[in-house]
């Protein structure tokens, strides 16, 4: 077995050495950078996910140690999903010296958070957990179905608590007067939006309809400088080409730069029955622009995103 794997690799390293004209010696160095490229190209992504999973490991032993079950609605869930949060949000504080401003603005009742999407959405999942340690309310996700089906994680997911199922179970979570947070961008704004926070929502119009089925008002989430924090490759033509061909995040997300984040409220969009899905959407997203164009420097600048968090003034809401 070993000399079989002696073999192959020495076959393959002749291979390369004959089609790179590059001594093997050479290609071992490469393909080390290359290595190091890709992890630090793939960083923040990595360290969710490492993070998640760990995470993700500690509630199952809760679970396991308390022979809890899978009512994730259950009080006896509280202390460890006030934990998860707690961890979660010192390292918002830690990472962007995190801020929610305009908190107030949430309705009491059900309502349908609409937030832009920056290269990693680390903002949204810190405003929940922030949502979740000041007030005690729960604020559901819609999240990827490719990202609901990663191993080790869905657990975490599931206490967050997480919704992937589509528009029938978005009205159902609103009807029962929950908040529901939902990016129409998602993957697309994510990786091919730039410093300039322009909304890559395309024709998409299904929020709005869920809004308008459970009658409830929308609440627009905007988070200064979450681009200047999380970078993309997106305006390499390879990576738009693999993401619009597989709808796979093959696009290289970097940075974890210690910028400061501050995540605005705006003031809720009333539920109006007289109005059709696309008007809800135009107004959706003049209200989010709105809270872009006052809350954020345009285009935007890390330097200046990383000497803001030395900055005592904070922006009026």
């Amino acid at each position: 077995s070993t000399f079989l794997s002696d073999c192959y690799s020495t076959w393959l390293t002749y291979i390369l050495e004959q089609w790179t004209g590059v001594e093997y010696h050479y290609l071992y160095y490469i393909g080390f950078i290359l290595w190091v490229l890709i992890i630090l190209l793939f960083a923040p992504v990595l360290i969710f996910i490492s993070v998640s999973c760990f995470l993700n490991l500690l509630l199952h032993i809760y679970k396991r140690k308390n022979g809890l079950d899978e009512n994730f609605s259950s009080k006896s869930w509280d202390n460890e999903r006030f934990m998860l949060a707690s961890i979660l949000s010192i390292c918002g504080k830690l990472l962007h010296g995190y801020e929610l401003h305009g908190m107030e603005k949430i309705p009491e009742g059900p309502g349908l958070i609409v937030y832009y999407h920056g290269a990693a959405p680390v903002d949204y999942c810190w405003f929940i957990n922030t949502l979740y340690i000041q007030t005690g309310r729960l604020c559901y996700s819609v999240v990827d179905r490719l990202f609901a089906k990663l191993p080790g994680l869905q657990l975490f997911l599931n206490l967050l608590p997480a919704a992937h199922s589509g528009r029938d179970e978005s009205v159902e979570i609103l009807k029962k007067g929950n908040l529901l947070g939902v990016a129409p961008g998602g993957g697309r704004e994510g990786y091919f939006s730039d410093e300039n926070y322009n909304l890559l929502w395309g024709n998409r119009k299904g929020f709005a309809q869920v809004a308008i089925d459970a009658k409830v008002p929308i609440i627009p989430l905007f988070t200064q400088n979450i681009q200047e924090g999380y970078r993309t490759l997106g305006k390499i033509g390879i990576f738009r080409w693999l993401y619009e061909s597989s709808r796979l995040p093959l696009v290289p997300v970097y940075g974890m730069f210690p910028v400061k984040l501050r995540t605005y409220v705006g003031d809720p969009i009333p539920y109006d029955p007289n109005i059709t899905a696309t008007e809800l959407v135009e107004k959706t997203k003049i209200a989010i622009e709105t809270l872009r164009d006052r809350h954020q420097k345009l285009p935007g600048s890390i330097l200046r995103a990383l000497l803001e968090r030395f900055d005592k003034h904070q922006k009026e809401d």
